[in-house]
Formats: C-alpha cells, structure tokens, sequence
C-alpha cells in the first residue's frame, strides 16, 4: 500500500487516503483473497497518521472490519502511538512485531478463520 499520508486526511475525521481506500477495494472485490497483511516500514513518516488511515480505509471500504483477517505491522517514527490507535480501534486487526511475526500471524488466522 501506499503511504497513508498523501492525498487524503488519514488524520482522523478526514476522508481516508485515496489510494489505501482504493486498495480495500480491490482486495474485498477478490473472492481469492483470504487474508490482508499490511506491511509499513515509515521511516521518517508517522506511523500513527498511517495508522488512522488504515482504520478510516477500513470503515470507508467494510463500514468496520473487512471480511477476512487483517494483520497490520508497523515500524518507523511514531509506532508506539500507531498501535495505541490500532489497538484502540474497533476495526479488528492483529498486530505484528516483524514482518516474520505477521505473515506467520496472517498465515494462522487464515487458517482458522
């Protein structure tokens, strides 16, 4: 996915950004997709500004969380603050600490949903 910054609110009572809402939409239009793993290494970018764009996408594409497991793993400026936003959401989503951890995360839920 593309950063969550440019092009839309992502804040927080702004419009989703554009191009993270456009992706939920080609997956959720995906009868072949059974998980969802988003994977942002931000660097210099606020990780909790992606976040909250994760979440608006969320609402805007699924009105809440999608139909399939969503694990969401952050890493950059800000990724203590993300997953407190995260985690404070009701968009259900797991957390992973590295990308290791969240595709063996995506891989399980998928199994077990």
């Amino acid at each position: 996915l593309p950063a969550a910054g440019g092009g839309g609110g992502g804040g927080g009572g702004g419009p989703p950004p554009p191009a993270v809402v456009a992706a939920f939409k080609i997956l959720d239009s995906d009868p072949k997709v059974e998980g969802i793993l988003v994977n942002i290494f931000g660097g210099i970018v606020n990780c909790a500004t992606v976040a909250q764009g994760i979440i608006d996408a969320a609402e805007a594409v699924w009105g809440g969380s999608p139909k399939v497991p969503l694990v969401v793993r952050l890493q950059g400026n800000n990724v203590e603050g993300a997953m407190r936003i995260m985690e404070g959401s009701s968009v259900k989503c797991i957390l992973g600490n590295d990308l290791d951890d969240a595709a063996q995360k995506v891989v399980a839920a998928v199994a077990n949903k």
